[in-house]
């Protein structure tokens, strides 16, 4: 039996991540299946990702190569998939969610309140979102810290807290659990004070379209709650008309109120990177027990979230418009 060929991205991250979902679609088909290493853009471009366009940057490569046939599914960081998804390729999986949040390894095991109180502090994250939150968190607490542009991967961003070049780095939860090194964690920052990005924590699985067989293999993968919390978001980020890269950050949290209708609350923020401005709203509501309903009652309030955003000036303070 020929092997399934899973395409994914060569950092340590990835190949763990898509290793994992290797082993989950293995169970689910009995076929074996391959991991095929595809470099993409965003991992040879030294510069930041607003210069390089941010949307799609690590996403171009393993799409190219599904629609050429050279692989037949890929495994992507949901936050980093543009949210226009082609007429050719299939999302035909949104797995369970690892924990959204941000978390913050800083020196000397200090949380980010005692960081900012000491004053002067440097705080790497290659994230505008996350820039924005953490200056405007700082800003609420009376103080200020300087935020630092910076690439590389997990092991480069916090090589730079423990060669003392930066006090603190915020990182994903996800991809540090992921990768074994979730003991490294100062703090796990509350989503009270910084907002996630747009479907982070969860993984998108593609293949082509006209593979039916597979995308119905794929679908047991799906979780449902998943996928509508991340549809909400990503139909915030759609409406707002932002990229990837832009300081947007929301989450939607789902819980269940028995058989027949669950509750969602959507929250949503975007800033200016300084944190001297911040629009950060709310809003809660019932999605329908169906999965389709509940998909479309999300993308209903995506919308309407976006739209109350943007009566608050959210277009002005993006920087960044969807290319």
């Amino acid at each position: 039996m020929r092997p399934l060929r899973l395409g994914t991205r060569r950092s340590r991250l990835a190949m763990a991540q898509s290793g994992q979902v290797a082993e989950q679609v293995r169970e689910r088909t009995g076929r074996p299946v391959e991991l095929v290493e595809i470099t993409t853009y965003g991992d040879v471009s030294r510069e930041h990702l607003t210069q390089i366009g941010g949307t799609g940057v690590f996403v171009s490569a393993l799409r190219d190569a599904l629609l050429a046939g050279e692989i037949d599914l890929a495994v992507h960081s949901l936050k980093d998939l543009p949210t226009a998804q082609p007429d050719e390729l299939a999302l035909a999986a949104v797995p369970v969610r690892e924990d959204p949040r941000d978390a913050l390894i800083a020196r000397d095991d200090l949380t980010f309140e005692r960081l900012a109180a000491l004053g002067g502090v440097r705080v790497g994250t290659g994230s505008p979102r996350r820039m924005a939150q953490l200056n405007a968190w700082a800003r609420s607490l009376g103080c200020e810290i300087t935020t630092v542009p910076i690439r590389g991967n997990v092991d480069t961003r916090i090589g730079y807290v423990r060669d003392g070049e930066l006090d603190a780095v915020v990182l994903a939860t996800a991809g540090l659990r992921r990768i074994g090194r979730e003991s490294e964690i100062t703090e796990l920052l509350p989503a009270d004070a910084v907002l996630p990005a747009p479907g982070q924590g969860a993984l998108a699985i593609e293949c082509a379209a006209s593979d039916a067989d597979l995308t119905a293999l794929l679908a047991g993968l799906d979780d449902p709650h998943t996928r509508i919390a991340v549809t909400a978001e990503r139909t915030l980020l759609a409406a707002l008309e932002a990229g990837c890269s832009a300081p947007v950050a929301a989450l939607a949290d789902l819980r269940d109120e028995g058989q027949k209708a669950t509750v969602m609350r959507l929250r949503g923020a975007v800033g200016t990177i300084d944190g001297s401005s911040l629009v950060q709203l709310s809003t809660t509501g019932s999605v329908a027990a169906s999965v389709e309903e509940a998909l479309s009652n999300a993308r209903a309030m995506g919308r309407a979230l976006a739209d109350e955003m943007l009566a608050k000036g959210a277009a002005g303070l993006m920087g960044e418009r969807a290319l």
